[in-house]
This record gives structure tokens, sequence and C-alpha cells, in this order.
């Protein structure tokens, strides 16, 4: 009777980059929130700089967590049971993201297909239109607000048109980057990584680029009512995601120039990808409902 194998499971030491990544989103939702308070009132306040501190607490747990990590699989105290969790929590955590966004996707759809029909007397609501809003108008996008502000719609062509491309095309080098990898050809790995950090940098500083023109010439701000408002939330958000996803992509490419990963291990390599491809879909759709529709 032969003895069965058994692989050992790797059960990783108690870690504070849990508790720190926690404070960190903390500090930021508080920071982010008060700064959009004090910007849309023109006053000063603290909010800015608790933002600014969430923002450093967060990248030091991610370059801690990172570190330990990379240590681990280095060490070779990583198995494939384990690896299998990490797939699993990896699934798990991008399922999570796909109902973060399906509920900004479903205010917007509220709004628009629910609220401003109301509001505007749909559905025997005549008298609800008269004495609410009178002089209201059913239509998206809705660039008048009920204090008499108008704003400009954020056109699909131009710097959004650009950026759905760039990103559609960063998701195909994302793709033969990890195809080099699977074939062992470093060099191929390394252009094609480094071809999608620079796509998403230029996304990330277009992006930036659009913000302001909506800001300083369309009149587009967090204040132009519900249009501004859902506009923003969602495109700063992905934006977010873009940030943490080619902060990920720098992370493996230095790890690539260290000579990191083999065609049988890569996780990292692969759970970043699968965020990246992730997040090109979340702004497809977004190009589709938001500047389009």
């Amino acid at each position: 009777m032969t003895e069965q194998a058994y692989e050992k499971y790797y059960v990783p030491d108690e870690s504070p980059w849990p508790f720190v990544g926690a404070v960190a989103l903390f500090l930021i939702a508080v920071g982010a929130g008060n700064f959009v308070i004090e910007v849309s009132k023109d006053k000063e306040g603290y909010g800015g700089w608790i933002l600014t501190a969430g923002l450093l607490v967060l990248l030091v747990m991610l370059i801690g967590w990172f570190k330990d990590q990379i240590e681990e699989s280095r060490t070779g105290l990583h198995s494939n049971q384990l690896g299998g969790s990490y797939r699993q929590g990896m699934s798990w955590f991008i399922f999570s993201e796909v109902m973060f966004f399906a509920a900004f996707f479903g205010a917007l759809y509220y709004a628009r297909t629910i609220s401003i029909p109301w509001l505007g007397g749909a559905s025997n609501n005549a008298m609800t239109n008269e004495v609410l809003w009178p002089t209201f108008e059913a239509a998206w996008p809705l660039i008048s607000t009920p204090g008499g502000e108008t704003t400009e719609a954020m056109g699909w062509y131009g710097l959004p048109l650009a950026n759905t491309i760039i990103l559609l095309l960063s998701s195909v080098t994302c793709h033969f980057a990890h195809v080099g990898l699977e074939q062992e050809n470093r060099k191929k790995l390394t252009w094609m990584l480094g071809i999608t950090i620079l796509f998403g940098i230029v996304f990330l500083f277009l992006q930036v680029e659009e913000y302001i023109h909506a800001y300083t010439q369309m009149g587009l701000t967090l204040e132009s009512g519900v249009y501004g408002s859902t506009f923003f939330m969602l495109t700063g958000f992905h934006g977010m995601h873009v940030t943490l996803g080619t902060i990920m992509l720098i992370v493996m490419f230095f790890r690539v120039l260290k000579g990191h990963f083999t065609p049988d291990n890569h996780f990292a390599f692969q759970a970043t990808s699968w965020y990246w491809h992730f997040v090109d879909v979340v702004w497809v759709m977004l190009f589709f409902f938001v500047y389009i529709l």
C-alpha cells in the first residue's frame, strides 16, 4: 500500500495590512466627502488633507502587502492549494467590483427612465409635475437644474472616443504580454506590458484633460444636477480603478525585469491581467451608456 502524497497548505502569518488598508479607505471616504462639500460650497477645510493622507496610507499598504506576497512566493511558501484559494479570492473580488458598478449603472438607469419621466408628468403624475417643477421638460442629458443652472452634455467624440480606443488597445497588448509569458518570450512580455502601462497613463492624462475641459469650458461640474453627479461618479470611480490597475501593472513590470514568473507560476500577473480586462469592459459599457445614449 503506497503512501498518498500530501501537499502542505501554507497559512500566512498575521498581517497588519488589512487593518492599514481599512484605515486608508476610511480616510479616503471621509476626506473625499468633505472635499467635495468644501469645493461645492467654496470654503476651506481639511477634506483635501484627509483625502491625501488616506491615499498615502493606501500606497504604504500596497507596497507593504505586495512586498510580503512577493517574498512568500519567491521563497516557495505558496502551494497549489493556496494558488486555488488566491484564484477564488480574486474571482470574488472582481465579482464584488461588478456589483459595485452595477449599483451605479442602476442609479443612472433609475434617474433616466423613472425619476426624470416621473417629474415630467409621465405615468399619470401631471400634478406632481405642476407642483414640483412646472417648467420641467423630461429629457436626457438633463442640462438644466431646478436652480436655473445650465450645463453642456459631454459628447462621445474627442477625448472619450480616444480613451476608448486606448483602453481597447491596452487590453490587446495586455493579452499578448500574457501570451509572451506563457511562451517564455521575455522580450515580448516586457514590451507588451510596457506598452500597456503607457496606455493606462495616457488614459488617465486624457481623463484629467476631459475634467478640466468640463469644469472650465462646459460648466459641467458636480453641482450640475443629476447628470453632472452621475457623470463624475461613474467616470471618476472608473478612473480610480484604472489608477489602481496601472499601479498593479507597474509592479508586474518591475517583477518581470527581475526575472520573476514562469509559465507555471505567475498568478500575480494573471490576476492583474484579469483586473485590467475587467476595467476595460466596464469602460466600454460606461462609454455606451454615459456618453452615447
